[in-house]
């Protein structure tokens, strides 16, 4: 008989004999010996600074390391991960999306937009997942949701399909809200399911992406936006056993610096890593390369 049959008796009858008692006893053990090795699977303490942080198999969905992953805190712009895979759920990438004014109120980081410009969603999604232009994701979420307020219905409904329950959005941008928040592991979730999406993982692999805005009087311009993660810019370190495909940076003051990121190994094995909440951008890239640096090797 296994064991999960075995206990499930045991509760089942309702009384248990000394040797009930004992074997509970021996299952708790092994459960949080479990638990033990599956958030810190590499026997050794990285002592990050940051507050959150998880490192996960992509194939296999195992836990190769964790740090307070399950507690709720303030994402950032890592938020437009959501944004961008519910966008590319219920949008086609030619539909034109006209900037609003509350749009382009948005606060910096920001493209300027102006209100009337227009937009094809293809390029609003790589201005907001390259650069993190607030004001591109708000026309995004004005675009598809009709609002900013449906399109978090949107996002919650996503989140709740992914079991991300720890997760509840009320923008697309990720300024802060006290009812706005994520774990490690939620965005864990998210990011995994957006990287199953072509034009998503195409999105966050390109080196620069030019854009066409069509003004107000009809003039047409172009820009260009390339990635400003630290990796990216060389600004920080690659880490050295591992290839940097791509991911989401976010910062705020409340939600400190944070960074959702893909990796793969030599033999092409995928990992996806999460730190949240860390005091400064270096500090963010120093945990994050820790722990991609720790992964065990195959």
């Amino acid at each position: 008989m296994r064991i999960g049959s075995k206990l499930k008796n045991y509760l089942k009858n309702g009384s248990l004999n000394d040797s009930g008692k004992i074997f509970i006893c021996v299952c708790l053990i092994i459960c949080i010996t479990i638990n033990f090795l599956k958030v810190n699977s590499f026997g050794k303490d990285l002592d990050l600074k940051s507050k959150s942080a998880v490192l996960i198999d992509g194939n296999t969905g195992r836990i190769l390391y964790g740090k307070n992953e399950n507690e709720k805190m303030p994402m950032a712009s890592t938020t437009k991960i959501m944004t961008c895979i519910v966008a590319l759920e219920s949008g086609k990438m030619n539909q034109i999306i006209k900037a609003s004014s509350k749009a382009v109120s948005m606060p910096k980081v920001k493209m300027y937009a102006k209100k009337g410009e227009q937009y094809y969603l293809k390029d609003l999604l790589y201005a907001m997942m390259l650069e993190s232009f607030n004001d591109a994701a708000m026309i995004v979420a004005e675009g598809i949701g009709g609002s900013q307020e449906e399109f978090a219905k949107m996002m919650n409904k996503e989140a709740k399909k992914l079991m991300a329950t720890g997760t509840h959005f009320v923008n697309s941008n990720g300024l802060h809200n006290d009812d706005h928040y994520t774990t490690a592991y939620d965005l864990y979730l998210i990011f995994n399911e957006c990287i199953k999406n072509d034009d998503f993982d195409k999105i966050i692999k390109s080196k620069s992406h030019t854009a066409k805005v069509t003004g107000s009087s009809g003039a047409v311009r172009s820009i260009t936006w390339e990635p400003t993660n630290f990796y990216a810019t060389g600004e920080a370190e690659k880490p050295d056993n591992v290839t940097v495909i791509g991911g989401k940076t976010g910062t705020t003051k409340l939600a400190g610096n944070c960074l959702v990121l893909l990796t793969e190994d030599e033999n092409n094995h995928p990992y996806i890593s999460i730190v949240m909440n860390a005091d400064t951008k270096p500090l963010l890239y120093k945990d994050m390369t820790a722990i991609v640096e720790a992964i065990p090797e195959k």
